[in-house]
């Protein structure tokens, strides 16, 4: 394809339109856990063919973010109390040292972002929306791991993310919030004062206390 400057523009190819659109739509809880999803609807919800919607769907399945019957039923699986478990001590491992290496390369404008996106949490909390809290939640932690200028680490942690929210959208109202997590503030506070200790606990507190809270009875 020509852009108007004569200059060469790539087009994507259809199966990676889908992949990227529906893995987005998991990522962010758009899609619930347990929703029943066809690769025909797929295929026509994304305006592509059966061929480009199957490598999409093989793909997240692939992923853990999917699983697909011998009908060709669609789901993103509920996850038992053990999977979540497992889950958030992956992001426990991981995430701390991402913060941590992000440390270093921090700056007033990371910070202030930091800030913004920690306002747009509240009003999803305030506002009761669900997919809104989950996708500024997942804004906030890869604002500032992206510093951390470590793909695969971060591609890994995604992996997770993109396991968990469907049923994080699930269960929401069990987390009771009426205001933006105190970890959050935590982070920026440790990352002003260049709190390499204070910033990896506070991540690796606020990557496993909601969970506990979803996993407890």
């Amino acid at each position: 394809m020509l852009k108007k400057d004569g200059h060469t523009e790539k087009t994507i190819p259809h199966h990676e339109r889908v992949y990227r659109s529906l893995r987005g739509e998991l990522m962010h809880g758009e899609i619930e856990a347990g929703m029943a999803l066809t690769i025909r609807g797929i295929a026509q919800k994304y305006g592509a063919s059966m061929t480009p919607a199957r490598e999409a769907v093989r793909r997240l399945s692939a992923e853990g973010a999917v699983s697909v019957s011998s009908t060709g039923r669609v789901t993103a699986p509920v996850l038992s109390t053990e999977r979540i478990e497992e889950l958030a001590s992956i992001r426990a491992l991981l995430e701390p040292e991402l913060a941590s290496r992000a440390l270093p390369r921090a700056h007033m404008a990371l910070i202030e972002r930091l800030y913004t996106i920690n306002s747009t949490i509240s009003q999803a909390i305030v506002k009761n929306k669900p997919v809104a809290y989950i996708r500024a939640n997942l804004e906030f932690h890869r604002t500032l791991y992206l510093r951390a200028q470590a793909p695969a680490m971060l591609a890994m942690v995604e992996t997770v993310w993109l396991q968990l929210s469907p049923t994080m959208t699930v269960l929401y109202e069990k987390l009771q919030r009426r205001d933006a997590s105190d970890n959050h503030r935590m982070v920026i506070s440790a990352l002003k004062a260049g709190d390499e200790p204070g910033l990896k606990l506070a991540i690796r507190t606020d990557v496993t206390q909601s969970l506990r809270m979803l996993t407890n009875e």
